[in-house]
């Protein structure tokens, strides 16, 4: 069983950064594909940022030159650098993980619970 853990969100003036982690537990980490996503009530969930099992990634327009997803193999973490925060921003933020199967799907099997990010102008 996959088990994904967020954390770092947090409340932040506009302009603000926060790094958002996620613990994901299991041994064959590398072989992920990873990604961040964003909800907010009464909106469909947003994919935020992608990371692939070798390193290449992908950003919604809205967020590009203004994130930055990474990982960290060895400690099996995935993170999430937000700078130059939105009031827009705000939304729950969820990591998520789908087994490599020589290339990334859309759909993601793994999900954490989520952090929230919030963001005031």
């Amino acid at each position: 069983q996959v088990q994904l853990v967020e954390s770092g969100g947090g409340s932040v003036q506009a302009g603000g950064s926060l790094r958002l982690s996620c613990v994901v537990s299991t041994y064959s980490y590398s072989s992920y594909c990873l990604a961040w996503f964003r909800q907010t009530p009464g909106k469909e969930r947003e994919g935020v940022a992608r990371i692939g099992k070798d390193g290449d990634t992908s950003y919604a327009d809205s967020v590009k030159g203004r994130f930055t997803v990474s990982r960290d193999n060895a400690k099996n973490t995935l993170y999430l650098q937000m700078n130059s925060l939105k009031p827009e921003d705000t939304a729950m933020y969820y990591c998520a993980a789908d087994p490599w199967r020589g290339y990334c799907r859309s759909g993601y099997m793994y999900w954490g619970q989520g952090t929230q990010v919030t963001v005031s102008s």
